[in-house]
């Protein structure tokens, strides 16, 4: 730090004594006006087209966190400064959007710390306020709640969905002395989002990063589900970018609609998703020249979600202390945890097996079969016999038969014969007919331009 000058009238100074107290005064008051100890501000840019723009969309782009120098002179002066006492820390007037699904088991306090809520006062709300009871009494798994929370966690808003429709919300909103409670039924807009971002350290972060929901996060891995495995795969540096549809009301967003397109960079190797409707109200994805990218098998049998991601698994059996051959996988996560069937297929035993505790057992195609044991519950309606689509809840994550903690064991075989999924020759999903072939390669244009505008632009980083 520059020594700052201070020219001193000694005509005015009757002492040294005098001299030393003023040349202390101006030491300590320069180390408080110096710049040293200020940190950088970190800056998120974002670019939003709405209305009548290129491809009637609305685009948004994060932006590494970069470094804004203000200059500015710098006087000193000697004045004495009078103490103000500690005043309370003043409202942040930013927001943010979040997005949560309601899982299994989950409490109304669970679900407001994953929102990021920290709001004692809002808290005590919910819990005393009779409109706001359906909050405590709907807590619906899969069912997706927004919010708005300021920098210190208070609540703006919350838009809870109500049951029995996806456009009727349970809205608590903030006002200047208070929260107010409402029922509405939103007429909802669609815009057209698009986002681009790379993952530093999980894909819960990158999108927090680049403001996408949890929704969106989700629908990745779901879509990219046959070739991903979102839980082990995922690699610092790899990047994604989404079109999805943000359904809104008043300019708020209430819930995000169907991802649109996608394009996923993992581990080098680049992945593609644009949505195509097959028949009126039915559709998937393909890739960009056309070939259906849902997958006989799905690469995990764990529903992706912000709590499981970042599990690890060991092979070394903590109950009989000792090696064993694996003969599956294991996947670590909480109890409760939702499985999925990762392929179609029809339910060949449900109940209690050994050491494998409470198990499912499917089979597809005839002579493949996949087993999900150690279970601590099944779906409703899990009976022998019935016939599940890929995707489907099955069961719960626990710790049944010799496991010491929660996990799943995941086995997938080949005419009873366990066998590696990855290294098998399986068989691939229905093509497009020439007439579906067609009308996709009119349609994809638009979303491939997207694509193509935000890859490699400016991407929403993790710090």
């Amino acid at each position: 730090m520059p020594a700052t000058e201070i020219l001193l009238d000694f005509r005015e100074i009757f002492s040294r004594s005098a001299h030393r107290v003023i040349k202390e005064k101006s030491r300590i008051l320069a180390q408080l006006l110096s710049p040293r100890g200020a940190k950088p501000r970190h800056f998120w840019a974002t670019l939003g087209v709405a209305g009548v723009s290129f491809f009637g969309m609305v685009a948004a782009f994060g932006t590494a966190p970069g470094t804004m120098e203000i200059e500015h002179s710098q006087h000193s002066f000697i004045q004495e400064l009078a103490l103000q006492s500690v005043q309370p820390v003043a409202r942040s007037d930013d927001s943010y959007a979040k997005e949560e699904r309601i899982q299994r088991g989950d409490t109304v306090a669970a679900l407001l710390g994953r929102l990021g809520i920290s709001d004692p006062d809002a808290t005590k709300f919910l819990q005393t306020n009779r409109q706001a009871a359906p909050i405590f009494r709907q807590l619906s798994p899969g069912k997706s709640v927004a919010a708005r929370v300021n920098t210190v966690g208070e609540l703006q808003e919350l838009n809870f969905p109500l049951n029995g429709s996806a456009d009727t919300v349970l809205r608590v909103a903030r006002t200047p002395h208070a929260f107010e409670v409402s029922e509405l039924a939103l007429q909802l807009d669609t815009h057209v989002v698009m986002k681009s971002a790379e993952i530093r350290y999980s894909l819960f972060g990158a999108t927090d990063a680049a403001d996408i929901p949890d929704s969106v996060a989700i629908g990745l891995a779901d879509i990219f589900g046959g070739d991903i495995d979102f839980h082990r795969d995922l690699r610092k540096g790899d990047q994604f970018s989404v079109v999805y549809e943000s359904l809104r009301h008043d300019g708020k967003p209430v819930r995000t609609g169907r991802i649109l397109a996608a394009e996923f960079i993992n581990n080098g190797k680049t992945y593609s998703a644009i949505w195509f409707e097959t028949s009126p109200g039915r559709g998937g994805y393909y890739t960009s020249d056309g070939k259906n990218i849902r997958k006989a098998f799905l690469r995990s049998p764990l529903e992706f979600s912000r709590v499981t991601s970042g599990f690890t698994t060991a092979r070394f059996h903590p109950v009989l202390k000792k090696w064993r051959a694996h003969k599956g996988t294991d996947f670590g996560a909480p109890v409760g945890t939702r499985v999925k069937a990762t392929s179609d297929g029809v339910v060949e035993f449900v109940g209690w097996q050994g050491g494998y505790g409470k198990v499912v057992i499917l089979r597809h195609q005839g002579r493949y079969t996949t087993l999900y044991g150690h279970l601590s519950g099944f779906a409703s309606g899990m009976t022998k016999g019935r016939r599940v689509d890929q995707g489907d809840v099955i069961g719960f994550v626990g710790a049944t038969g010799l496991a010491s903690g929660p996990h799943l064991h995941y086995e997938f075989r080949i005419n009873n014969v366990h066998q590696n999924p990855l290294a098998m020759a399986l068989p691939a999903a229905p093509p497009l007919s020439p007439e579906q072939l067609a009308r996709f390669n009119e349609s994809r244009q638009p979303h491939l331009a997207r694509i193509e505008m935000i890859r490699g632009n400016t991407l929403a980083l993790l710090d």
